[in-house]
């Protein structure tokens, strides 16, 4: 089960002026189903207002209704070897978005297991944060002993040319868990909870729901 305080401890960050997401990439998909065109950047390249507008996408996944949208889902230790999606995700996290052939591979591993005949965004941002170390009644005691690097990813239709709405599905890898990473687990969103395994697991990430 995912803890709804840990969810709101990351989204709390997510404004312009907390944010710590280091940056971001993507690609565009026709209708067709073919790439059309890739981007990948700093955050802080970005202007305010892109900034703004890139942060409620990432946002919408982890504060989504807990549960019910957001399902924590486990990779088993089978699935963890070489060629795995845990592995290539794990990859693109520990690069920090930075290696193109890397996000190309999900790009395509995307594409050809999420179904939609309209045109559709793949967004994907880093973050590291640094976690404050609280004492029993949540007051911050000093420095952080634990750096938590995760990814968001979010699948969103285009609402103009190069235009993306706000997320259908995503999800955040690795999980958060009692303010700590979970390494084997993540979060995976739907805006629809009945379509979860449908349009997020299935062939692309052939996770195990948890107990």
């Amino acid at each position: 089960m995912i803890r709804r305080e840990d969810m709101l401890e990351l989204t709390r960050r997510m404004t312009v002026q907390r944010t710590s997401v280091t940056r971001i990439a993507g690609c565009y998909i026709d209708g067709d189903g073919e790439i059309d065109g890739t981007f990948n950047t700093g955050f802080l390249k970005l202007s305010k207002d892109e900034r703004a507008k890139n942060l409620a996408i990432a946002k919408a996944v982890p504060f989504s209704d807990t549960n019910e949208q957001l399902k924590e889902y486990l990779f088993p230790e089978s699935q963890t070897g070489p060629g795995s999606m845990w592995q290539l995700l794990t990859a693109i996290k520990n690069c920090g978005l930075k290696n193109d052939a890397l996000m190309d591979t999900f790009y395509e591993l995307v594409v050809e297991n999420y179904q939609s005949t309209e045109p559709y965004a793949i967004l994907v941002f880093h973050d590291r944060y640094d976690i404050p170390v609280k004492a029993a009644d949540k007051e911050r005691l000093g420095e952080s002993e634990e750096v938590y690097e995760y990814l968001i990813a979010a699948i969103c239709p285009l609402r103009g040319e190069y235009e993306p709405g706000m997320p259908e599905c995503g999800f955040l890898f690795p999980s958060f868990s009692m303010r700590s990473e979970d390494r084997y687990r993540m979060a995976v969103f739907d805006e629809d909870p009945a379509h979860v395994k449908g349009k997020i697991i299935g062939g692309l990430f052939s996770a195990d729901c948890c107990p």
